[in-house]
């Protein structure tokens, strides 16, 4: 073992003293300096996979005698040869023998000597390579996370690798966000608001239907079916009281306010419909619970005030009703502006003057409470005979709408009182959690997949990443070895 490890270190030697060599060489050849850096990396990887060798070896081969005790005190056999381990860590892929322990030859493995000492993870990748891939992952696609981790460290592993690793790293998402506490009392603002959107995940069909339908689509038929995601967010902000004509500056004359108070400890939620044990869990559902746990430990005493905002979706409000009863509702006035541009292109061209004046007249008149009256003009235009069926659906659709959310627009209310009428929060979330990672170009989603990424997104935007991979070592170190990780 000495020779081994003695072996590893002169081979770290002379890689060592390639690089120095390199550098007198590039020193005297004018080479720019970026080559150097790119030529000087692919060496140092080098020399460091050597000295992780060393480091390796001198762990031995896990021989602790003929017999070892399990964790439960039970006498465990050694194997009769050496079972050989596979670790990729950054510096490249490391293979060596060592002595496994179980009650006898065939059974299950229930020591591992050297895997204890050494903390290696369960799989064949290092924390440290699955921290920098995972990171990738979280941005772009699996293939993409591959390439870029081959132009960095000339490592690549398969697709189907860094999946498998996307998904048994989210396993234990939940449970983490479950175990976290609230934010620290004095660094919360006046207002607890709780916001929710929807968004769609395009999804791959079961092997099944692929398989029974072929791969031609029926008449009419998508490419893709998309099934949604709830995303939810919460924050706290301080009051901040406006007028309507404050809100019409900023919606069409983009003046937004220096002064207006920023979101503080803001956190992400996003979750899909799926079978457990053997029962439907509905996403809408495990939002709207994590944020009314979320809001317990956030104001156990029930003095802040909680807003909830939200589109006019309706199975989003009997959620908001069963699990956040006593927040305002508060109906995003970004969709309700949609439904008021889709009534003025009916008379007027789009990104017209004409059209935005019609906008912001109605507006103006919803901001100061007169909902009753925006209602009753859309159904007198309905009278006009030049109308298009089209046109005519859409007036009629913009009618249902308020009138079936007219309870949570009173905006004349909430801009006297100080609070946020738009849900931005939930409008970016989605985008950020769900559009810029699972829509990306040829996306196709497993139930399990998706949930996996939508966990993983929501941990690494709300700042908890290196928290969230400091509890999953953890835990894995201690099921794996009943121990502690360093």
């Amino acid at each position: 073992m000495i020779m081994a490890e003695e072996r590893q270190f002169l081979k770290a030697r002379e890689a060592f003293e390639q690089v120095l060599r390199f550098v007198e060489q590039a020193q005297g050849e004018d080479l720019r300096i970026d080559l150097v850096e790119r030529q000087m990396l692919a060496m140092l990887l080098h020399v460091g996979f050597h000295v992780l060798e060393q480091y390796i070896d001198r762990c031995g081969d896990g021989d602790v005698g003929e017999t070892a005790p399990s964790h439960d005190g039970r006498r465990l056999q050694r194997s009769d040869e050496p079972h050989e381990r596979r670790y990729v860590s950054i510096f490249g892929e490391h293979r060596f023998p060592r002595f496994v322990y179980a009650p006898r030859e065939a059974q299950k493995v229930e020591r591992l000597p050297v895997d204890e000492q050494l903390g290696l993870p369960e799989g064949d990748f290092s924390y440290v390579l699955q921290d920098w891939l995972q990171r990738f992952t979280l941005k772009e696609s699996f293939n993409e996370a591959g390439n870029s981790l081959q132009t960095l460290l000339g490592l690549r592993p398969s697709n189907r690798s860094i999946e498998h690793m996307n998904q048994h790293l989210a396993e234990p998402a939940e449970e983490f966000r479950t175990a976290q506490g609230p934010p620290d009392p004095e660094q919360e603002a006046e207002l607890l608001i709780y916001a929710n959107d929807c968004k769609g995940v395009p999804m791959r069909r079961p092997i099944e239907e692929r398989v029974r339908r072929g791969p031609r689509r029926g008449k009419g038929e998508k490419a893709n079916q998309k099934q949604m995601a709830c995303v939810g967010a919460a924050y706290s902000v301080d009051r901040y009281v406006r007028t309507s004509d404050d809100i019409l500056d900023e919606v069409f004359r983009d003046q937004r306010a220096a002064d207006r108070p920023r979101p503080q400890n803001k956190r992400l939620w996003a979750e899909m419909t799926q079978e457990r044990e053997g029962e439907v869990s509905n996403g809408k559902t495990r939002v709207f619970v994590q944020q009314a746990l979320d809001l317990q430990a956030r104001d156990p005493t029930r003095q802040k005030t909680v807003i909830c905002l939200m589109d006019g979706e309706k199975a989003l409000w009997a959620q908001q009703q069963a699990w956040l009863p006593r927040a305002i509702g508060v109906l995003d006035l970004w969709h309700v502006m949609e439904r008021l541009w889709a009534v003025a292109y009916c008379f007027h061209a789009e990104q017209s003057p004409a059209a935005e004046r019609f906008v912001e007249d109605r507006l103006r008149a919803l901001l100061e409470g007169k909902v009753g009256y925006v209602i009753g003009h859309f159904r007198r235009l309905l009278n006009q005979p030049q109308l298009s069926a089209e046109k005519r659906r859409t007036i009629r659709s913009a009618i249902t709408y308020f009138n079936n959310n007219r309870a949570y627009m009173k905006y004349d209310e909430y801009l006297a009182a100080g609070y946020p009428i738009g849900s931005g929060m939930a409008e970016g979330a989605c985008r950020h959690v769900v559009k810029d990672r699972m829509e990306l170009t040829g996306m196709r989603w497993t139930l399990k997949g998706a949930q996996s990424m939508l966990h993983l997104r929501a941990i690494y935007l709300n700042g908890d990443w290196q928290e969230y991979l400091d509890s999953y070592i953890q835990t894995e170190q201690s099921r794996l070895y009943r121990q502690t990780a360093a």
